[in-house]
């Protein structure tokens, strides 16, 4: 028997249905389908209020398993676009583009990236509303999808009227 064969595991089929009722239910977001050594796949439902925008190290792939998301994202010139991806359709996210997946809470997105690398950062950012300027980063290794960085991510904010204050023109973002 050669090495790869004594290393390979039982394959088996995820049922995403069953996956977004488990969600559905749960206290917790997302659900960590598999994390393997250099691949991650994840089913999440939509949160409440999200804001902040995710830049990722590596590729990223979405597809809508029920509901529709508005997947919001920055050019180099720091315009902020809408992308509407609906149910059923699939949407790639290249590396380093800040993005902000937006969708109720009874939707859900499967996830496929890369998993992080050492010494790789994801970079979690808010931006006024008022100037558009940076207001907070807050920047992560993420070795671990289980740990939910990004509800720390978002207790940084909103815990702090410091970091919701924007230096450049003082307007102040308020809690959700």
């Amino acid at each position: 028997m050669r090495d790869e064969e004594a290393e390979m595991s039982e394959l088996s089929a995820v049922n995403l249905e069953r996956i977004t009722e488990g969600i559905r239910k749960a206290t917790r977001p997302v659900k960590i389908l598999w994390q393997a050594d250099d691949t991650l796949a994840f089913v999440a439902r939509g949160r409440e209020h999200r804001s902040e925008f995710h830049s990722d190290p590596s590729d990223e792939v979405m597809y809508m398993i029920k509901g529709d998301m508005n997947l919001h994202y920055r050019t180099p010139q720091g315009e902020e676009k809408v992308a509407v991806i609906r149910e059923g359709e699939i949407i790639y996210c290249p590396a380093g583009v800040p993005h902000s997946p937006r969708f109720e809470s009874d939707a859900f997105v499967l996830v496929l990236e890369r998993k992080r690398r050492a010494g790789e950062r994801d970079r979690f950012t808010w931006y006024c509303d008022n100037c558009g300027k940076v207001l907070y980063e807050s920047v992560k290794h993420v070795s671990d999808y289980n740990a939910d960085l990004v509800s720390r991510a978002y207790e940084e904010f909103y815990g702090s009227e410091k970091s919701r204050t924007c230096s450049s023109c003082g307007h102040v973002t308020p809690r959700p």
